[in-house]
């Protein structure tokens, strides 16, 4: 999938957003172009280039309602890591565990929820972590803040002067 790095009208990082979703807002005049791939994207009356990073015309205040929960964001927190024997096995091998499992009660959220390789996760299957003679590398707990986008998002060379981290 080819990705497109939304920015707020302060230039600030927002997203990373599909190609298609930032045509439409070009199109809808929502958004401006601020860099492009090296591909044209032809439609029946209309033909550009695929954006790589975009600009919203007016500014949108950020949501406040703290980190949304979902596997990337859980991902992320833990660093691509699985909390058992800290190995990085990479996305596709990583899953996630309750740490109190649901057969004995536990629930889907922020401080019952560890990454884990898979092969960590079959050894605790559905026990808790002391019952598996496991132990967490470091406390759960619902993360404060999440930086819109990651070093771990897919990352093309013209996102970099955006990204404070980019720079590095």
């Amino acid at each position: 999938m080819v990705s497109t790095l939304l920015l707020n009208a302060s230039f600030e990082p927002m997203k990373v957003i599909p190609w298609e979703r930032a045509v439409t807002l070009i199109v809808l005049g929502k958004a401006e172009m601020v860099e492009a791939y090296d591909v044209v994207v032809r439609g029946m009356s209309l033909s550009l280039d695929m954006p790589s990073v975009i600009k919203l015309c007016r500014y949108a205040r950020g949501r406040r309602k703290g980190v949304k929960f979902s596997r990337m964001n859980v991902y992320r927190r833990d660093e691509f890591t699985c909390q058992y024997c800290g190995a990085r096995p990479g996305v596709a091998d990583l899953t996630f565990d309750h740490v109190l499992p649901r057969a004995q009660g536990g629930r889907t959220e922020w401080t019952n929820i560890v990454t884990a390789c898979m092969s960590c996760n079959a050894m605790k299957a559905d026990r808790t972590p002391a019952q598996a003679g496991l132990a967490l590398r470091r406390p759960v707990a619902r993360p404060a803040y999440m930086p819109a986008v990651s070093p771990s998002d897919a990352m093309h060379e013209s996102w970099r002067e955006y990204l404070a981290w980019g720079s590095a």
